[in-house]
């Protein structure tokens, strides 16, 4: 797993962003927590895009949370750099890192389990990329 993780939530993903956040300090990995405390007003956009420079500058992986996940994965695609991919599954967490080098994952706190997403968190956090073929649509995504 990576050195450091960032993570970063809205009001909707908080509580699951707060379980993650328990599951992998047991695992002793180091937490960048872009907003530890839930304030009324909280919106994504702002907060995502801080926890996606925090994954630019520490050249690690992120966890983003929200309601759903999908608007937090538009906001994370508009940080040049950022491939965030919005998973509702394991396999979904899987190729993500695999196939598309993925270094943001966004996830729903309405959608998902706990157990579910921690398992997700754990597999997108192990999964390494594959390269190879996928290499040259990585770096094509880079170019825009």
């Amino acid at each position: 797993m990576s050195k450091n993780i960032v993570l970063a939530s809205d009001h909707a993903g908080f509580s699951l962003k707060e379980i993650i956040k328990k599951h992998l300090a047991s695992k002793g990995i180091m937490l960048i927590d872009v907003k530890p405390i839930l304030e009324e007003g909280d919106d994504y956009p702002a907060i995502i895009r801080d926890g996606c420079a925090k994954v630019l500058e520490h050249k690690c992986l992120g966890i983003v949370f929200g309601g759903s996940g999908i608007g937090e994965a538009i906001a994370a695609n508009k940080v040049h750099g950022i491939r965030a991919a919005r998973c509702c599954t394991i396999r979904d967490a899987e190729l993500a890192r695999r196939h598309n080098d993925a270094n943001v994952v966004s996830l729903g706190g309405r959608l998902l389990s706990f157990e579910r997403a921690k398992r997700m968190v754990d597999t997108f956090l192990t999964t390494g990329f594959d390269g190879g073929r996928h290499e040259r649509r990585v770096k094509d995504l880079e170019s825009f």
